[in-house]
């Protein structure tokens, strides 16, 4: 992560970033608390901070995220966005590591079939995806199938999908004490940082550090 030209160390910027991702903080908590520890920073420049590096993070997270299983959940939350609801695609195996995420201003076939794409190329192709009964995420399943001669087989089955509907709750969570987010992309790249920190916390990274913070902070080597 390249921190050049920045009127603070990479040391503080990343420490900014990790609260603002890890904890259920606004922008003003963050510039109080960092305030307390005889750093002045902006909140509107933490807000920079994490518009800026956290695509970075994600891509890191990509590279050093441990293998998924190949028996999925799949489902969709809402997010609102400038007073208007998106739809945060989610999917985690069966042991309830995160696959992988994005956000969507639609909710239909075409949003579902560029996730699951998505999905598999960043991680591997399934043997089975557990849906409830959006209509819009069974086509999905069976375009790709019938694209790419597959054969990722269809369960809905409403209790498997608990451990991603439970999963959803951290996100939710994260985000109550926000002012809302202003645009689209500020939306989804400060919701991809939310779900990295959240795959650092449940240890989805291959040789990470010896705590949470000092494995964040390996990403952005």
């Amino acid at each position: 992560m390249n921190t050049k030209g920045q009127s603070y160390p990479k040391s503080i910027i990343l420490r900014v970033v990790y609260f603002k991702l890890r904890f259920t903080l606004s922008y003003r908590d963050v510039e109080e608390i960092m305030k307390m520890r005889g750093v002045h920073v902006d909140h509107a420049t933490i807000q920079r901070w994490v518009y800026k590096f956290t695509p970075f993070i994600e891509l890191e997270m990509k590279k050093r995220k441990g293998r998924v299983r190949t028996s999925w959940r799949l489902d969709e939350t809402y997010i609102k966005v400038k007073g208007i609801w998106c739809y945060l695609y989610r999917v985690a195996d069966k042991l309830g590591n995160t696959v992988d995420f994005l956000l969507t201003r639609k909710r239909q076939r075409m949003s579902a079939q560029s996730f699951l794409i998505k999905a598999i190329n960043n991680n591997c192709r399934p043997r089975v995806i557990n849906i409830d009964k959006s209509g819009s995420n069974t086509a999905a399943i069976k375009v790709y199938n019938k694209r790419s001669f597959s054969k990722i087989k269809i369960r809905q089955c409403k209790y498997l999908n608990n451990i991603v509907e439970q999963d959803h709750r951290f996100i939710k969570w994260r985000i109550q004490n926000g002012l809302g987010f202003i645009s689209f992309e500020s939306a989804r790249r400060t919701l991809s940082g939310i779900e990295v920190v959240h795959m650092v916390r449940k240890n989805q990274m291959v040789r990470p550090g010896v705590t949470m913070f000092k494995s964040f902070c390996k990403l952005a080597d």
